[in-house]
C-alpha cells in the first residue's frame, strides 16, 4: 500500500468544487446519461453514489473510510437479516394463505396519488348517478306497472308518454 500524504479536512473541502469541475465536464456528463440507469432507489444513479463516495473519501480520508465501510456493510447485514427475519415470521405466522396472497397489488410503487384521488372522487360520483337512475327506473317501472294495471286507454291506441 502507498502512504498517502496527511490532507486536513480544511484543505479537502476546498478541493470540492475542482473535483466537481473535472467530474461533470459536458463530454463526461453526456456519456453518463447515455448510460445512466432509468430506475434507481430514493433517485440515486450510479453518478451520484460516485459523487457521495468521492466526498466521502475526501472527507473522511483513506485511514477512516475502510472504518466507515465495513460498519455501513454491517448495516446493509443487519438490514437484510431483520427483513428476512421478519418475512419468515410472517409466513409461519400466516401459513399456507401466504403463498395466496398477490404482494404486487401491495408494492407501493404501483399507487398513483392523483389517480388515487381522481378514482375517489368519481367513485362518489358514479354512486350517486347510479342511485340518481335507480329512482328513476323505480318510478318509470311504478308508472308502466300502474299504467299495464289500468288497461287500455279508452280511445284503443295505447301513448307512451316516454317514448315522445
Amino acid at each position: 500500500m502507498r502512504a498517502v500524504p496527511s490532507v486536513e479536512v480544511g484543505e479537502r473541502i476546498q478541493m470540492i468544487p475542482r473535483l466537481f469541475a473535472l467530474y461533470f465536464t459536458p463530454a463526461r456528463s453526456a456519456f453518463v446519461r447515455a448510460r445512466a440507469v432509468r430506475w434507481s432507489p430514493m433517485g440515486l444513479n450510479f453518478e451520484k453514489i460516485m459523487v457521495i463516495m468521492l466526498i466521502a473519501l475526501f472527507l473522511l480520508g483513506p485511514d477512516r473510510l475502510p472504518v466507515y465501510a465495513k460498519k455501513l456493510g454491517e448495516l446493509v447485514r443487519n438490514l437484510k437479516r431483520m427483513a428476512d427475519g421478519a418475512k419468515d415470521r410472517l409466513k409461519d405466522e400466516m401459513g399456507p394463505e401466504f403463498d395466496e396472497v398477490d404482494w404486487r397489488q401491495l408494492d407501493p410503487r404501483q399507487y398513483d396519488p392523483r389517480r388515487i384521488i381522481r378514482d375517489a372522487l368519481v367513485e362518489d360520483e358514479r354512486e350517486a348517478h347510479a342511485e340518481a337512475r335507480r329512482a328513476r327506473i323505480a318510478e318509470a317501472s311504478a308508472k308502466r306497472s300502474a299504467a299495464a294495471a289500468a288497461g287500455p286507454p279508452e280511445g284503443g291506441v295505447y301513448f307512451d308518454e316516454e317514448a315522445t
